[in-house]
């Protein structure tokens, strides 16, 4: 386990080390999160990078990641416990083959620690034997307002209530990251809970940081025209625009396919790397690939 950084310029350093390249905004927020203990809550488009800074402060720290990936629908007991049905009706038909008549000693044991199924939450304010883990709660927005409700009052106490059982309550705050997509704005109760960043597309200099990074063996000529050529596509008029991720994911594509540069055919035989709808990919067919190439190529002179 290692300790928290005690500075900006610690937690950079840190979180590049676990290969996420942070600017130092980022770098601040994340940095006051961890000292005061606070939530922070990451909004941003989909492939910028919210989810992988939890993953990047699980490696460097040490510490278990926790992921509740949430979705439309999600009810506070699946995010934090359900019992063991098929357990729990195999003990009672085996107290019957018995002849058990104690049904107090029988209730108490059905409902005991040994038939409960821990949920991430839950999970997350159990103790750890390498400290605190990283709580990463994913995609907020697709939830509901009443889970917004109960993810409020469990991130002010660091605490649920099993009626069952009681209530357990985190023995050290575990490090609690929040995302959201902004398909819909998220109350402002839980806002006011968390330090707040919005996730920005990188620069140019900073996307080619985290190319070299995370495809590192990228040849730095193909890398350079693969960024470029991402960034003149988000000024595009898409429905979904590039994220980092993707620009990655063009750049071990390419490595792949053994191709030293961009050229228009290798761009359309590869688009599906990028672009993850057919209207968006009809829009770059013919000469629209080799004009963003063009133009991308002429920026880079």
């Amino acid at each position: 386990m290692t300790d928290l950084p005690d500075s900006i310029d610690a937690t950079q350093a840190l979180l590049s080390g676990a290969g996420y390249v942070a600017g130092r905004d980022l770098a601040t927020v994340a940095f006051l999160a961890l000292k005061l203990g606070r939530p922070l809550f990451l909004e941003g488009e989909a492939g910028v990078g919210k989810t992988e800074i939890a993953k990047a402060l699980s490696a460097a720290l040490g510490r278990r990641l926790i992921r509740l990936q949430c979705y439309e629908g999600l009810d506070a007991a699946s995010a934090v416990y359900e019992w063991n049905f098929p357990a729990q009706m195999v003990a009672i038909r085996t107290a019957e083959a018995a002849g058990s008549a104690d049904r107090d000693a029988l209730t108490r044991e059905l409902f005991s620690g040994d038939y409960l199924i821990s949920r991430p939450l839950l999970e997350a304010m159990e103790p750890q034997e390498a400290g605190p883990p990283v709580l990463l709660i994913d995609e907020l927005d697709r939830t509901d307002e009443p889970f917004e409700a109960f993810l409020l009052e469990a991130l002010s106490d660091f605490a649920v209530t099993i009626p069952e059982l009681g209530t357990v309550k985190a023995p050290e705050p575990p490090i609690v990251i929040l995302t959201s997509n902004r398909t819909r704005e998220v109350h402002d109760a839980l806002k006011r809970r968390c330090l707040y960043h919005w996730v920005d597309y990188p620069s140019f200099d900073r996307e080619m940081q985290i190319v070299t990074a995370r495809a590192p063996e990228a040849a730095e000529a193909l890398s350079r025209e693969v960024v470029a050529f991402v960034q003149k596509l988000r000024t595009e008029d898409l429905f979904k625009k590039p994220g980092v991720a993707e620009t990655i994911d063009w750049a071990k594509c390419l490595v792949a396919l053994d191709a030293i540069e961009l050229s228009p055919q290798v761009i359309a035989d590869t688009l599906g790397a990028i672009l993850k709808y057919q209207d968006d990919i009809q829009k770059l067919q013919g000469s629209e690939a080799k004009r963003i190439l063009d133009e991308a190529r002429a920026e880079l002179a």
